[in-house]
Protein backbone atom coordinates (compact mmCIF):
# COMPACT_ATOMS: atom_id res chain seq x y z
CA UNK A 1 0.00 0.00 0.00
CA UNK A 2 1.75 3.06 -1.20
CA UNK A 3 1.81 6.32 1.50
CA UNK A 4 -0.66 9.12 0.34
CA UNK A 5 0.48 12.52 0.35
CA UNK A 6 -0.49 14.65 3.80
CA UNK A 7 -3.15 16.80 3.78
CA UNK A 8 -1.77 20.37 2.64
CA UNK A 9 0.62 19.05 0.61
CA UNK A 10 2.93 19.20 3.44
CA UNK A 11 5.43 16.19 1.73
CA UNK A 12 4.77 17.53 -1.73
CA UNK A 13 6.47 20.98 0.08
CA UNK A 14 9.30 19.07 1.31
CA UNK A 15 10.45 17.97 -1.97
CA UNK A 16 10.22 21.97 -3.50
CA UNK A 17 12.17 23.19 -0.23
CA UNK A 18 14.69 20.06 -1.05
CA UNK A 19 15.23 21.50 -4.19
CA UNK A 20 15.83 25.06 -3.47
CA UNK A 21 18.44 24.30 -0.99
CA UNK A 22 19.97 22.02 -3.73
CA UNK A 23 20.43 25.37 -5.74
CA UNK A 24 21.76 28.23 -3.11
CA UNK A 25 24.51 25.24 -2.60
CA UNK A 26 24.81 25.56 -6.42
CA UNK A 27 25.01 29.10 -6.78
CA UNK A 28 27.12 29.33 -3.49
CA UNK A 29 29.77 27.38 -4.98
CA UNK A 30 29.88 29.46 -8.46
CA UNK A 31 29.99 32.91 -6.21
CA UNK A 32 32.94 30.85 -4.70
CA UNK A 33 34.70 30.09 -7.82
CA UNK A 34 33.92 33.61 -9.08
CA UNK A 35 35.89 35.45 -5.97
CA UNK A 36 39.19 32.86 -6.56
CA UNK A 37 39.36 33.95 -9.79
CA UNK A 38 38.64 36.92 -9.12
CA UNK A 39 41.47 37.44 -6.25
CA UNK A 40 43.93 35.17 -8.51
CA UNK A 41 43.60 37.40 -11.55
CA UNK A 42 43.60 40.95 -9.60
CA UNK A 43 46.04 39.98 -6.48
CA UNK A 44 45.25 41.26 -3.03
CA UNK A 45 46.45 44.01 -1.22
CA UNK A 46 48.36 43.55 1.48
CA UNK A 47 48.92 45.97 4.68
CA UNK A 48 52.46 47.39 3.63
CA UNK A 49 51.27 48.77 0.19
CA UNK A 50 50.49 52.04 -0.62
CA UNK A 51 47.70 53.53 -2.39
CA UNK A 52 48.99 54.90 -5.81
CA UNK A 53 49.23 58.55 -5.68
CA UNK A 54 46.24 61.00 -7.35
CA UNK A 55 47.72 62.35 -10.05
CA UNK A 56 44.51 64.56 -11.04
CA UNK A 57 43.60 66.07 -7.83
CA UNK A 58 40.19 67.57 -9.03
CA UNK A 59 38.32 68.68 -12.29
CA UNK A 60 37.07 72.08 -12.94
CA UNK A 61 32.95 73.01 -12.65
CA UNK A 62 33.35 73.81 -16.28
CA UNK A 63 30.52 71.47 -17.74
CA UNK A 64 27.44 72.93 -16.78
CA UNK A 65 24.99 70.59 -14.56
CA UNK A 66 28.22 68.48 -13.96
CA UNK A 67 27.72 67.67 -9.82
CA UNK A 68 30.26 64.71 -9.81
CA UNK A 69 33.67 66.69 -9.58
CA UNK A 70 36.22 66.68 -7.24
CA UNK A 71 37.53 70.02 -6.06
CA UNK A 72 41.34 70.88 -5.56
CA UNK A 73 42.66 71.54 -2.22
CA UNK A 74 43.73 74.84 -0.87
CA UNK A 75 47.18 75.98 -2.36
CA UNK A 76 50.21 74.93 0.22
CA UNK A 77 51.80 78.24 1.99
CA UNK A 78 54.87 77.73 0.47
CA UNK A 79 53.19 78.28 -3.32
CA UNK A 80 51.49 81.11 -1.68
CA UNK A 81 54.59 82.45 -0.85
CA UNK A 82 56.17 81.80 -3.88
CA UNK A 83 53.57 83.81 -6.10
CA UNK A 84 53.79 86.71 -3.63
CA UNK A 85 57.76 86.66 -4.27
CA UNK A 86 57.51 86.64 -8.03
CA UNK A 87 54.18 87.93 -8.72
CA UNK A 88 53.54 90.94 -10.93
CA UNK A 89 53.06 92.79 -7.31
CA UNK A 90 56.60 91.80 -6.77
CA UNK A 91 57.72 93.47 -10.17
CA UNK A 92 55.55 96.21 -9.56
CA UNK A 93 57.37 96.86 -6.03
CA UNK A 94 60.88 96.97 -8.05
CA UNK A 95 60.97 98.33 -11.06
CA UNK A 96 64.85 98.01 -11.91
CA UNK A 97 64.91 94.58 -11.25
CA UNK A 98 61.42 94.04 -13.77
CA UNK A 99 63.34 96.84 -16.43
CA UNK A 100 66.87 94.51 -16.27
CA UNK A 101 64.50 91.71 -16.87
CA UNK A 102 63.03 93.37 -20.04
CA UNK A 103 66.35 93.98 -21.03
CA UNK A 104 67.80 90.72 -20.56
CA UNK A 105 64.32 89.11 -22.75
CA UNK A 106 65.04 92.09 -25.20
CA UNK A 107 68.98 91.03 -25.45
CA UNK A 108 70.55 87.76 -24.24
CA UNK A 109 73.86 88.83 -24.27
CA UNK A 110 73.29 91.06 -21.75
CA UNK A 111 74.79 91.20 -18.29
CA UNK A 112 74.32 93.73 -15.26
CA UNK A 113 77.69 93.26 -13.98
CA UNK A 114 79.22 94.09 -17.21
CA UNK A 115 77.37 96.91 -18.63
CA UNK A 116 78.23 98.51 -15.21
CA UNK A 117 82.17 97.66 -16.10
CA UNK A 118 81.48 99.20 -19.33
CA UNK A 119 79.85 102.49 -17.92
CA UNK A 120 82.53 103.55 -15.50
CA UNK A 121 84.94 102.95 -18.40
CA UNK A 122 82.76 105.03 -20.03
CA UNK A 123 82.50 108.00 -17.65
CA UNK A 124 86.64 107.89 -17.58
CA UNK A 125 86.29 108.24 -21.02
CA UNK A 126 84.06 111.12 -21.09
CA UNK A 127 85.36 113.27 -18.79
CA UNK A 128 88.62 112.72 -20.13
CA UNK A 129 88.12 113.68 -23.44
CA UNK A 130 85.58 116.67 -22.42
CA UNK A 131 88.59 118.16 -20.68
CA UNK A 132 91.11 117.20 -23.41
CA UNK A 133 88.82 118.91 -26.04
CA UNK A 134 88.67 115.71 -28.52
CA UNK A 135 85.46 115.94 -30.19
CA UNK A 136 86.14 113.03 -32.50
CA UNK A 137 86.82 110.61 -29.67
CA UNK A 138 83.24 112.37 -28.24
CA UNK A 139 81.69 111.29 -31.37
CA UNK A 140 81.75 107.38 -30.92
CA UNK A 141 80.19 107.53 -27.29
CA UNK A 142 77.75 110.22 -27.46
CA UNK A 143 74.33 111.02 -29.34
CA UNK A 144 73.49 113.68 -31.50
CA UNK A 145 71.98 115.77 -28.42
CA UNK A 146 74.70 115.32 -25.75
CA UNK A 147 77.31 115.63 -28.54
CA UNK A 148 75.83 118.82 -29.61
CA UNK A 149 76.20 120.42 -25.76
CA UNK A 150 79.90 118.60 -24.86
CA UNK A 151 81.16 120.24 -28.38
CA UNK A 152 79.34 123.58 -27.95
CA UNK A 153 80.87 124.08 -24.31
CA UNK A 154 84.13 123.05 -25.73
CA UNK A 155 83.88 125.74 -28.75
CA UNK A 156 83.30 128.16 -26.43
CA UNK A 157 85.97 127.67 -24.25
CA UNK A 158 88.42 127.79 -26.81
CA UNK A 159 87.13 130.89 -28.49
CA UNK A 160 87.60 132.50 -24.46
CA UNK A 161 91.43 130.87 -24.79
CA UNK A 162 90.43 129.05 -21.68
CA UNK A 163 91.52 125.06 -20.84
CA UNK A 164 89.84 122.83 -18.45
CA UNK A 165 92.07 120.47 -16.34
CA UNK A 166 90.32 117.37 -14.48
CA UNK A 167 91.59 114.58 -12.83
CA UNK A 168 89.58 111.97 -12.05
CA UNK A 169 90.94 110.34 -8.56
CA UNK A 170 88.64 107.79 -8.23
CA UNK A 171 84.92 106.53 -8.85
CA UNK A 172 83.72 105.76 -5.23
CA UNK A 173 80.05 104.20 -6.52
CA UNK A 174 78.81 103.24 -10.00
CA UNK A 175 74.43 102.07 -9.36
CA UNK A 176 72.19 101.25 -11.54
CA UNK A 177 69.18 103.41 -10.69
CA UNK A 178 66.58 102.76 -13.53
CA UNK A 179 65.84 100.25 -16.21
CA UNK A 180 63.30 100.63 -18.89
CA UNK A 181 62.65 99.50 -22.15
CA UNK A 182 60.86 101.52 -24.86
CA UNK A 183 60.46 99.82 -28.30
CA UNK A 184 63.69 98.02 -29.27
CA UNK A 185 65.78 100.57 -27.12
CA UNK A 186 67.04 99.79 -24.00
CA UNK A 187 67.53 102.61 -21.21
CA UNK A 188 69.56 102.67 -18.07
CA UNK A 189 70.37 105.46 -15.75
CA UNK A 190 73.65 104.99 -13.49
CA UNK A 191 74.64 107.24 -10.52
CA UNK A 192 77.97 108.18 -10.44
CA UNK A 193 79.81 109.00 -7.30
CA UNK A 194 83.29 110.56 -8.02
CA UNK A 195 86.72 112.74 -6.40
CA UNK A 196 87.75 114.94 -9.07
CA UNK A 197 89.98 117.74 -8.72
CA UNK A 198 88.68 120.26 -11.35
CA UNK A 199 90.64 123.86 -12.82
CA UNK A 200 89.91 125.82 -15.22
CA UNK A 201 92.75 128.54 -16.53
CA UNK A 202 93.43 131.25 -18.83
CA UNK A 203 94.81 132.21 -21.78
CA UNK A 204 97.83 133.11 -19.52
CA UNK A 205 97.87 129.83 -18.04
CA UNK A 206 96.55 131.33 -14.79
CA UNK A 207 94.08 129.13 -12.49
CA UNK A 208 90.61 131.61 -12.85
CA UNK A 209 88.51 128.61 -11.24
CA UNK A 210 88.61 125.92 -9.38
CA UNK A 211 91.91 124.59 -6.38
CA UNK A 212 94.55 122.24 -7.71
CA UNK A 213 94.32 120.94 -3.60
CA UNK A 214 90.94 120.39 -3.53
CA UNK A 215 89.34 117.30 -4.29
CA UNK A 216 85.76 117.57 -4.69
CA UNK A 217 83.01 114.85 -4.45
CA UNK A 218 81.02 115.21 -7.73
CA UNK A 219 77.31 113.25 -8.39
CA UNK A 220 76.91 112.69 -12.19
CA UNK A 221 73.53 110.94 -12.87
CA UNK A 222 74.08 109.86 -16.81
CA UNK A 223 71.88 107.86 -18.98
CA UNK A 224 72.67 105.19 -21.98
CA UNK A 225 71.28 103.63 -24.50
CA UNK A 226 70.98 100.74 -26.56
CA UNK A 227 68.94 99.52 -29.99
CA UNK A 228 69.13 95.89 -28.94
CA UNK A 229 68.28 94.91 -32.58
CA UNK A 230 71.68 96.12 -33.64
CA UNK A 231 74.78 94.48 -34.48
CA UNK A 232 76.89 97.29 -32.61
CA UNK A 233 76.98 95.73 -29.06
CA UNK A 234 77.99 99.38 -27.57
CA UNK A 235 75.97 101.45 -25.50
CA UNK A 236 75.32 105.36 -26.25
CA UNK A 237 75.46 108.47 -23.77
CA UNK A 238 72.55 109.93 -24.28
CA UNK A 239 71.34 112.38 -21.12
CA UNK A 240 73.79 113.53 -18.71
CA UNK A 241 72.46 115.79 -15.30
CA UNK A 242 74.77 116.76 -12.16
CA UNK A 243 73.69 116.79 -8.41
CA UNK A 244 76.34 119.25 -7.48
Amino acid sequence: MRPRPAVGGRWLGSMGEGFQFLDIILFAMIAAFLVLRLRSVLGRRSGQQRRPPDLVSRRRKDAPGNDNVVELPDRTEEAAAEDEDFGPEAESEDPLAAGLTQIRIADNGFDPQEFLAGARTAFEMVVQNFAEGNTRALRAILNDEVFENFATAIKQREEAGESLETTLISIKNAETLEARMEGRTAFITVKFVTEQVNLTRDRNDEVIDGDPNRVTDVTDIWTFAHNTRARDPNWTLVETRSQN
